[in-house]
């Protein structure tokens, strides 16, 4: 498996109705933190410890939180917050 970054939960749902605008910055930077989870967690799957601590991230349009699960070797965007500015 390799790192990869999906939504989760509501987010899912919430993507469907957003500009697509916004959408793209929120993957834009889910694959920013990809990349920098797979750079500081090398060996992911043999991952012993906890996982860090996830947070929000603003956007051009609103805001998305995250969750970074080391052992599956995933970013999960969590919830998306779209305020249409």
């Amino acid at each position: 498996m390799s790192w990869g970054w999906e939504y989760v939960f509501g987010a899912e749902e919430a993507a469907r109705t957003a500009a697509p605008a916004f959408l793209t910055e929120v993957e834009r930077k889910a694959a920013e933190l990809v990349r920098a989870a797979e750079a500081q967690y090398l060996h992911g799957r043999a991952h012993e410890g906890d996982d860090p601590q996830g947070g929000d991230i603003t956007v051009p349009g609103g805001m998305f939180t995250y969750q970074v699960v080391v052992r599956a070797e995933r970013v999960y965007v969590v919830q998306i917050t779209y305020l249409g500015f």
